[in-house]
């Protein structure tokens, strides 16, 4: 039996692959009781016995934990920011070309940042095939439900006495300098990066990121690129549709809870609108960081997933 190891089970990054993972038979969990789940001599002790951790930890304990697995031969899925970019691991988005290769052969994978995740499945294709170019000056929306602030930003969403001003979204990241924005520009080969807008919005779950384009700007169409994203993501949790939702609009909280990714494609001959849809802590977190378990295991990639 696998047994697995969730270095931060407490954030909400861990309790959802908890809550994933503990309904299946084929896995053994790893979970340090409260009083030493930061010590690092108990946190060692569970990475040398554990074939799979999974690292829910802000950027300094992901990288103190990563140290502590030097040597060993547990595989790692590090779902903070901090080793994104780092040319010593492995971007965990299988569905992208070559990737899936190069997550079999590594056993330190870096998995994708919410925002960041629809943004590359967009945007990275365009790049790859020449539709877009590397230079491109592009925008990018990224609407976010709370859950993505973490428990703080959760209590703040569901307190009896809240703020008024949570009744409304929410821009933040106001100066440009977002976390997410290195992988953005590394992963889709850009040498601008875009500006980024994203907000946060009264509903616990779910994300829709949107990247607008003029024609002018483009090597190709509107068709072009839904041809290309058919094509494309054919394999992973990854799909493309042509339709909205019944009522014509799109809205953010459509795949609240579950952990595979919407791409679509929107406009007319002049201005188009790619737009991405998903959990935030689904395909954004714990749902891409357990189907990165799975391809490392052999197991199809949505083995214990909601897709």
């Amino acid at each position: 039996m696998t047994k697995v190891f969730i270095d931060g089970s407490a954030g909400t990054t861990g309790l959802r692959i908890v809550d994933r993972l503990s309904q299946r038979e084929d896995l053994e969990l790893i979970i340090l009781p409260d009083e030493v789940r930061k010590d690092p001599t108990a946190r060692a002790d569970a990475l040398s016995s554990a074939d799979i951790a999974f690292l829910c930890l802000p950027d300094d304990a992901a990288k103190e934990s990563a140290q502590l697995a030097k040597g060993m031969k547990v595989k790692i899925i590090d779902t903070s920011t901090a080793h994104r970019t780092d040319p010593n691991w492995v971007y965990g988005m299988p569905e992208l070309a070559g990737q899936t290769e190069k997550l079999l052969a590594s056993s330190r994978i870096a998995n994708p940042g919410c925002h960041a995740s629809g943004f590359v499945a967009l945007v990275a294709p365009l790049v790859e095939q020449g539709i877009l170019p590397a230079d491109a000056a592009l925008t990018c929306f990224s609407l976010t439900g709370y859950s993505g602030g973490g428990k703080s930003m959760i209590a703040d969403y569901e307190s009896a006495d809240r703020s008024p001003l949570l009744g409304g979204p929410r821009q933040y990241a106001l100066t440009q300098s977002h976390k997410h924005l290195k992988e953005m520009v590394a992963l889709c080969g850009l040498s601008v990066s875009p500006v980024f807008c994203p907000i946060v919005g009264d509903f616990y779950s779910g994300m829709e990121v949107t990247v607008p384009l003029f024609a002018k700007d483009i090597k190709g169409s509107l068709e072009d690129i839904k041809a290309l994203y058919r094509s494309y993501y054919q394999n992973g949790l990854i799909h493309f549709t042509e339709t909205p939702d019944a009522d014509g609009m799109l809205s953010a909280a459509a795949f609240s809870m579950r952990d595979d990714m919407e791409v679509s494609v929107y406009g007319n001959d002049d201005r188009i609108l790619l737009v991405s849809r998903f959990d935030n802590l689904g395909k954004g977190a714990s749902g891409a960081a357990i189907q990165n378990m799975n391809l490392l295991l052999g197991l199809p990639q949505a083995t214990g997933l909601n897709v």
